[in-house]
């Protein structure tokens, strides 16, 4: 066998979220946010599962940050609870969860792994929703005084930020579908969201930076996907580019080019005359790493049906799927090859999430035996790595994720960790695939 190595100094790492597995939901005085809310409403979340206490994370960090240590984890990339450090949302500070984070981030740096923190992975105030959530612009000025609280106390040891995961993500799947949390299904609310979010990253840059006790690097992870059309028929081909238009290049094109697609549709046309306002543009246009996090492609078909885009997915028959996505490793090349040749960013650019769900179990011998994990993240770095040779600096890999976890609308059923988890119990087991993974940092590469 061959090997691929990585270029020197390759960050290999692994992802969470907050809501995802710290529990504690109303421990210490943290507040409620959307997410305790809508997974707590019935008929919103599979099996009637909820994050009340999901991992245990907030108590077992240290056992938790061990476990990364013994997979040779050189960096973690976690979100910090907004509800956590801010109970309403905006004034009066929780100091028990800043400390919280404090003691983390000592434990990161204790065991030489490096933290890169993300401020919100969804889980807004519920009292920010209360007065319209990411509908609201306030919400965007309130959010940039939460990062630059955050940021006052742990820049001093934290170079690298994120100030939003998937904002697409959260404006649309929560405002305009109803999947996630807030629930609403509204068009309207999705793209006056997806802005909002937008502004809120160029505010909080701002704010982040504003508090910068020594040189640090802010950016914004992005779920990408390459599009293809279902068919070669001119109507599914519009239908790809519309479907292009509005779950990449909506997030893209401001952030790149300061300029925005939504226009190119009646109701964003209508909405952007007061929703956009002099200098928003020219603030989401600024960051210094770009994560992308890269699961599937999207194949598209014309559908009338569908508001605002006319366009909905298809799933190919005879391809190899896992329990909530097409297995497609070429696209993480073509997405990275496509931010590269269409935007040329002078910004780093990172793999921040890729992952897969594989119905995992423990078996007699109390080993996880998880083959078509690691055969995933093989053919996916094999692609990054291609991508690499191809001329895209790609500067790290995060896989998501570290561990089991709840994973929002679907519960605990899909799995996603090299580390797997026993709920009842809170007992970790690395899997095979943390083991083999663990190997890959070692040698800095794969083998064919």
């Amino acid at each position: 066998m061959t090997s691929q190595t990585f270029p020197k100094n390759f960050i290999w790492g692994a992802a969470t979220s907050a809501y995802q597995i710290e529990g504690a939901w109303n421990e210490d005085g943290k507040g409620r946010s959307i997410w305790d809310t809508f997974s707590h409403t019935p008929g919103k979340v599979a099996n009637h599962e909820h994050g009340d206490i999901a991992n245990d994370h907030y108590h077992l960090f240290k056992d938790d940050v061990n476990l990364m240590a013994d997979l040779g984890l050189k960096a973690y990339r976690f979100s910090t609870a907004w509800t956590r450090i801010l109970p309403e949302g905006t004034g009066k500070v929780n100091k028990k969860g800043l400390d919280f984070y404090d003691r983390l981030v000592d434990e990161l740096l204790k065991r030489k792994i490096e933290p890169y923190i993300c401020l919100f992975h969804w889980d807004l105030p519920q009292v920010l929703q209360d007065k319209g959530g990411w509908r609201n612009r306030e919400t965007a000025y309130a959010f940039a005084e939460y990062a630059g609280l955050v940021s006052g106390r742990l820049t001093d040891r934290v170079k690298y930020w994120f100030t939003h995961n998937e904002p697409w993500v959260a404006a649309i799947l929560g405002y305009f579908t109803g999947e996630h949390a807030p629930g609403l299904k509204n068009p309207a609310a999705g793209i006056e969201a997806l802005h909002h979010l937008l502004l809120s990253h160029g505010l909080a840059l701002e704010a982040i930076r504003a508090e910068t006790k020594k040189p640090v690097k802010i950016g914004i992870t992005l779920n990408l996907y390459p599009i293809y059309p279902a068919t070669e028929s001119k109507k599914d081909r519009e239908a790809a580019s519309r479907m292009d238009m509005i779950l990449n290049r909506s997030v893209l094109d401001p952030l790149f080019k300061g300029t925005t697609p939504v226009r190119e549709i009646p109701i964003g046309k209508i909405l952007s005359r007061s929703l956009i306002q002099s200098g928003d543009l020219e603030k989401i246009k600024h960051l210094d790493i770009l994560g992308v996090n890269y699961y599937c492609r999207t194949v598209a078909k014309n559908d009338s049906k569908v508001p605002i885009i006319g366009a909905s997915q298809v799933f190919p028959e005879g391809n190899e799927y896992s329990g909530m996505w097409e297995i497609f490793p070429h696209g993480i090349y073509e997405i990275l090859m496509r931010i590269w040749n269409d935007y040329t960013p002078s910004c780093d650019i990172m793999i921040t999430e890729n992952g897969i769900p594989v119905p995992d179990g423990l078996d007699f011998d109390g080993r996880v035996r998880d083959e078509r994990r690691i055969r995933y993240i093989h053919d996916h770095l094999a692609q990054v790595r291609q991508a690499i040779r191809d001329g895209v600096p790609v500067k790290g890999y995060f896989h998501w994720s570290l561990m089991d976890n709840f994973e929002w609308a679907f519960g605990y059923g899909p799995r996603f960790g090299l580390v797997y988890v026993d709920y009842k119990t809170q007992k970790r087991t690395i899997k095979d695939s943390g083991r083999w993974f663990r190997q890959v940092i070692k040698k800095n590469g794969i083998e064919d």
